[in-house]
């Protein structure tokens, strides 16, 4: 009699959810479903052009990570593709992604789950009740063994508590996540509230066609270029095995001072108005190639944080005003929950805190871990290869049997985590789930065994291994050994620099 396979629910086919069910199909005991609420895979890089409660990007937004760093582990991006993709070539790897490893058919597209519960038997089988509504808008339910829930984290924007006289004031106020393009500010005087990635980008592209743009921001950024020396892609040239030796190996103060000491050779941020009190790695970066330019040409004014409305102007900490301000837009972050597990009484969140074993295992069902959150993660660097090694973590544990830290050592590092991360960022609600890509990444590896092995690999292969530890730590490294390696792994790492260069060279060779 054949074996039962463990039926497998990944909820959503984004970036986090499309590596979920490829690598779900590396294992023949498992059998996995994908419900889908829209028609397409890409979530939120998906460009919607309309008034939704989806995630999605501005039209104009590009990747601050390059392809190589972003790409998944065994599916290279294709050599004349950008090093920093638009929305659509982001939203195309996807596609192709997809469509390459025969995932379509895994996935049942304008499906969305309406609640998530344990089952009666949860206590001994560690199942899911699932009720959905399927394509035709009928209601139904599902048992499933596992669920890997990966509908993303920037759907609920965040609207700060209003200013004194907010309510008087007869201009707009938006958030960031209902913004899609220029049309409808052109002359106008525009606030941008937040100096994340958001407010930066909105800032610079209204600046071109706006009356003019003011910039808030209370505690200022660091501002880090996509391009580094030589005009190589800067998540290429800092996140190395060795790089992350030597920022394990020195002590902290003296790696954020080095970082602050090249940021400013570029522009000096006190003299822009930019300059935080928190060092350079105390807080998520943010990542903008024309903010510089843009504040020095006077398209962009930075201001402190604001005071109050009136009817038409804005008062700022440091005493100044702006009059006939037309348009506020809030970058201000996202907000999540999980409303879908039991209503949000299973798996708590308070100011977007969670207990969740390495971002993904809720403290709240350890007992079984057979439900996962896939990709809640703020990291230094792209969520993509971090997504897919959640996504092999928990496929080893829920497939293949391997043995997760107990409850009580699981607890005991979400402490750890939380008190690491209080001593290192200014407090902040963005900094909750903050990770940095390549320990994290190498944390998870740890735990089912795929990190390099670097005494093996400089014994049976000195030239790769010297790549693998000096050059860029592509996610394909960590699928030369462990579970469900790939073949194609070491040609990958080979190649990296031919398809980067590729991306502004028409005339690269492949090095032999």
């Amino acid at each position: 009699m054949p074996e039962t396979k463990k039926q497998l629910l990944v909820v959503g086919a984004g970036a986090s959810g499309l590596p979920s069910i490829r690598h779900a199909l590396l294992y023949p005991n498992v059998e996995v479903t994908c419900f889908e609420k829209t028609n397409e895979v890409g979530g939120l890089w998906n460009y919607k052009p309309y008034k939704t409660e989806l995630s999605t990007v501005m039209k104009s937004t590009v990747i601050n990570t390059s392809k190589e760093m972003t790409s998944f582990s065994d599916f290279p991006p294709e050599d004349t593709m950008a090093n920093f993709m638009h929305n659509t070539e982001m939203c195309r790897y996807l596609n192709n992604y997809a469509k390459h490893h025969e995932l379509l058919k895994y996935i049942k597209f304008n499906n969305s789950v309406i609640s998530i519960d344990r089952n009666d038997d949860y206590d001994v089988t560690g199942k899911w009740k699932v009720r959905y509504s399927d394509e035709t808008g009928a209601e139904k339910t599902r048992i499933f063994d596992g669920v890997m829930l990966c509908s993303g984290h920037h759907a609920i924007p965040h609207i700060p508590k209003p200013w004194p006289g907010q309510e008087k004031f007869k201009g707009r106020i938006t958030h960031s996540h209902d913004y899609k393009d220029h049309k409808g500010y052109e002359d106008k005087t525009v606030v941008v509230v937040g100096i994340g990635n958001s407010g930066g980008d909105l800032a610079v592209e209204l600046s071109r066609i706006s009356k003019q743009v003011y910039l808030v921001t209370r505690r200022g950024s660091w501002i880090f270029n996509r391009l580094f020396d030589r005009g190589e892609p800067l998540d290429m040239c800092l996140n190395s095995k060795f790089q992350m030796w030597l920022s394990e190996t020195i002590p902290f103060p003296l790696v954020n001072w080095n970082f602050e000491r090249l940021l400013n050779m570029r522009f000096d941020h006190a003299k822009y108005g930019l300059k935080p009190n928190h060092p350079a790695m105390g807080a998520h970066i943010t990542v903008n190639d024309e903010l510089p330019n843009r504040i020095a040409s006077g398209t962009v004014r930075v201001k402190p944080g604001i005071k109050s409305f009136t009817e038409t102007s804005i008062h700022f900490e440091d005493g100044t005003f702006v009059e006939n301000v037309d348009e506020v837009i809030l970058a201000t972050g996202f907000s999540f929950h999980f409303n879908l597990i039991e209503n949000g009484n299973l798996v708590k969140v308070d100011e977007n805190k969670t207990d969740a074993f390495k971002y993904m295992f809720p403290m709240a069902t350890a007992d079984k871990n057979t439900l996962a959150v896939i990709g809640l993660v703020q990291v230094i660097g792209s969520i993509m290869p971090i997504s897919e090694m959640q996504a092999r973590v928990y496929l080893e544990s829920f497939a293949a049997g391997r043995e997760l830290p107990s409850k009580e050592e699981m607890f005991h590092n979400v402490i750890a985590k939380r008190q690491q991360m209080a001593n290192r960022y200014v407090e902040s609600r963005r900094h909750t789930i903050q990770v940095d890509f390549l320990p994290y990444l190498h944390e998870l590896g740890a735990l089912i065994g795929c990190n390099p092995d670097m005494k093996a690999l400089w014994m049976k292969n000195p030239l790769l291994a010297w790549r693998v530890y000096f050059g860029p730590c592509v996610p394909y490294v960590f699928r030369l050994n462990g579970p469900n390696t790939w073949q194609g792994a070491e040609q990958a790492i080979w190649d990296v620099d031919y398809r980067s260069e590729c991306a502004t060279n028409s005339k690269a060779v492949r090095k032999e």
